[in-house]
């Protein structure tokens, strides 16, 4: 395990990209915004902030490694942040791995380097938040947990990422609204409808003007 403080050269990122899919209708990563598909977006945010990248999927059309779920029967999200831990415990030097999820295009460009900072401990979970909500799937998480976790999929019901946190030391970091031309975007914003893409359409050009 790393001393803290933690840098790039610590961490690797995951963009948990393994979901249904059910309310959008297709595959998320492969859709569409502006010109480039939701998982180039967010490979290209999460890219400048860690060492190395990776996708949780089953396979990936873009020049990245593929990180399927360890644990069989699509058990969700943590089974993604499993296979994310995984991954990192098997690369040089990699203490942590940060979790971002393919449907939020938006998450703070100072994501990784806000959790890093906010850790005490290197046992410990940081998780962002904004407007006064958890945001869990965007975590860094000690590789160390893996088992841990392992454990916990194969034991727990509900299979809730809340859940898992109780069992843990975490620390929770509030990320601002971020500034645009029309009004102020909740970085992470979600695109899970074809309406919500709609929207961020709208955001995207505010964005830019």
């Amino acid at each position: 395990m790393a001393e803290l403080p933690l840098d790039r050269s610590d961490i690797a990122g995951v963009v948990l990209a393994g979901g249904r899919s059910q309310r959008m209708g297709r595959d998320k990563a492969e859709v569409m915004l502006g010109t480039e598909s939701l998982l180039r977006h967010v490979l290209l945010r999460l890219s400048q902030q860690v060492i190395s990248v990776a996708v949780n999927a089953d396979a990936v059309a873009e020049d990245v490694a593929a990180v399927p779920d360890r644990i069989p029967g699509k058990a969700g999200p943590m089974a993604g942040i499993h296979a994310a831990m995984v991954y990192g415990a098997g690369l040089p030097a990699i203490s942590h791995v940060v979790t971002v999820s393919v449907d939020c295009p938006f998450f703070p460009i100072d994501l990784v380097a806000r959790l890093a900072a906010a850790l005490e401990r290197p046992s410990q979970i940081a998780i962002a938040a904004s407007e006064g909500r958890s945001h869990p799937v965007f975590g860094l998480w000690p590789v160390t947990l893996a088992t841990d976790l392992e454990d916990w999929i194969a034991t727990d019901a509900k299979r809730r990422v809340r859940d898992f946190l109780l069992r843990h030391d975490v620390t929770e970091v509030a990320f601002p609204l971020h500034p645009t031309r029309a009004s102020l975007l909740d970085p992470f914003f979600n695109i899970n409808t074809p309406d919500d893409l709609i929207e961020a359409e709208r955001w995207l050009e505010a964005l830019r003007t």
